[in-house]
């Protein structure tokens, strides 16, 4: 295959970024067609590139001209169409989450192990950030040992309150820890345990801001993910992992350093799109490459999907009951190995 023809379903903020990206970014790859709940959207998104608009989801996953989907219609939307572009037998890129539901995650996970090969990528794309794959690197080195208790942050400067919930902080925010953190360390989550303390003075309406996770291990490790959505001064994402032998610290974005009027200072942060926008060209890239050369997708796989998603799970149940609670993962099946 000389060129991967896409279509993308959903085109909504995220959507319009990858359209953007497919069409201006990523080499080898040919945007298709795009489709939309919301017709008008999926017209105005189209136009500035050409590209076709597909009256509906089926009609977009049944062209003879689409070899390959990115899915990035809404949460609850996913598990369809993930599931329809594998029963056609055409690899889908999949904006997390996976599904909506862990059982959901599990459909897709069977799916596609009936299929008889890997056809879905989860868009974790911190996976794709270059810090934490220095980490992961470093980690796997062994040069400072083994890794025995990781510190995160995963901070937003404002989240508006209206709809929005504890389990949202959790699905929206946490999981994103869950995936990366299970990846670096490359182990089994057994309990996780979410405490709130004292609620940030800018959390307001029903929001329980700040929120502290706690994940343990099968082989012992500590993971503690503060996720903190009012903190007022920037986006920053904290990732520090202690080990036998010494530690290893995710570096914080570079910015200009300046030196003035008696003060040293640098430019944070404001944006999640801003602080991952090189991730998200390289896991796209790195998924049409794949996709060009070997016919799979070598990325999060479904697996890491369904994971991520008991996970949280088991992360809202804590939310609830105030305790420990377990995680219950099954073996990982040999297909995902």
């Amino acid at each position: 295959m000389k060129e991967l023809r896409v279509g993308l379903i959903g085109t909504g903020a995220i959507g319009r970024e990858h359209i953007k990206r497919l069409c201006e970014k990523v080499h080898g790859v040919r945007l298709v067609a795009v489709t939309d709940k919301f017709p008008e959207s999926a017209r105005a998104a189209a136009a500035p590139y050409g590209v076709r608009v597909e009256p509906d989801e089926q009609a977009l996953l049944s062209a003879a001209d689409i070899d390959a989907v990115v899915v990035t219609s809404s949460s609850a939307a996913h598990e369809a169409a993930v599931l329809g572009a594998v029963a056609r037998g055409k690899p889908a890129f999949c904006e997390k989450p996976l599904a909506d539901t862990a059982a959901g995650c599990l459909r897709i996970v069977e799916a596609e192990q009936k299929a008889g090969k890997r056809l879905v990528q989860v868009g974790f794309m911190r996976r794709y950030d270059k810090g934490y794959r220095e980490i992961k690197a470093i980690l796997e080195s062994g040069r400072l040992g083994a890794p025995l208790i990781v510190h995160c942050a995963h901070r937003l400067p404002a989240m508006d309150d209206e709809g929005f919930t504890a389990a949202m902080q959790v699905t929206d925010g946490i999981i994103h820890e869950i995936d990366i953190l299970h990846w670096l360390v490359d182990d089994v989550y057994t309990t996780v345990q979410v405490s709130y303390p004292r609620r940030a003075r800018a959390s307001r309406g029903v929001q329980a801001d700040p929120q502290v996770a706690v994940i343990r291990t099968a082989r012992g490790l500590y993971l503690e993910v503060e996720s903190f959505f009012n903190c007022g001064f920037a986006y920053d994402i904290q990732c520090e992992v202690v080990c036998d032998e010494g530690t290893v610290r995710l570096p914080d974005p570079p910015a200009a350093p300046v030196r003035h009027a008696g003060r040293r200072e640098a430019a944070l942060e404001m944006s999640w799109m801003g602080r991952f926008l090189d991730a998200y060209d390289t896991e796209l890239q790195d998924w049409a490459d794949a996709l060009l050369t070997d016919g799979v997708p070598r990325g999060p796989s479904a697996w890491d999907g369904y994971v991520a998603a008991v996970t949280a799970d088991a992360c809202i149940r804590s939310q609830q009951s105030g305790r420990e609670e377990p995680v219950g993962l099954p073996v990982q099946p040999a297909f995902y190995r």
